[in-house]
């Protein structure tokens, strides 16, 4: 079995986003601690050994940095997401990556301020481009009657 050493584990958790923290919880105390919460269906998972990591906001963020490391350290046949749980719904592997992609909340965020910072500049074009063709309108016709 390819374990993790500690020196490969502080390596890890180098890169992990804020809000991320990396545990390794014996089985028998991680039922202990899900039983009776939202976390419950977590119990699924309890098999063999197993680092949780205990993600605040970036999920993407904190994939990303578990699939570089298992790639730096040739883990990627040894050491695989099994699943994860949001919100006490548990998700496969597959799950997990695809949530792994969505945009970040802060991704978001910048998302919406960029397109209400370019409302005002295209209304304020929408509302320049009649003054100006009225503008060339009465240019012309007053070139045109100086003739």
């Amino acid at each position: 079995v390819s374990e993790i050493t500690v020196p490969e584990a502080q390596n890890l958790r180098r890169p992990l986003p804020e809000g991320t923290t990396i545990k390794v919880i014996k089985n028998k105390l991680m039922s202990r601690a899900v039983e009776g919460t939202e976390y419950e269906p977590v119990g699924e998972m309890l098999q063999g050994a197993n680092m949780w990591f205990f993600i605040e906001e970036d999920i993407g963020g904190s994939v990303k940095a578990f699939n570089s490391f298992t790639k730096d350290y040739a883990k990627k046949e040894t050491h695989s997401i099994l699943g994860g749980n949001i919100e006490g719904t548990n998700y496969d592997a597959a799950g997990v990556d695809a949530i792994s992609k969505l945009p970040s909340k802060i991704e978001l965020i910048t998302r919406i301020a960029g397109s209400i910072k370019a409302v005002p500049t295209k209304v304020a074009r929408v509302v320049k481009a009649p003054g100006m063709k009225v503008a060339r309108a009465i240019k012309l016709a007053g070139e045109e009657g100086s003739e």
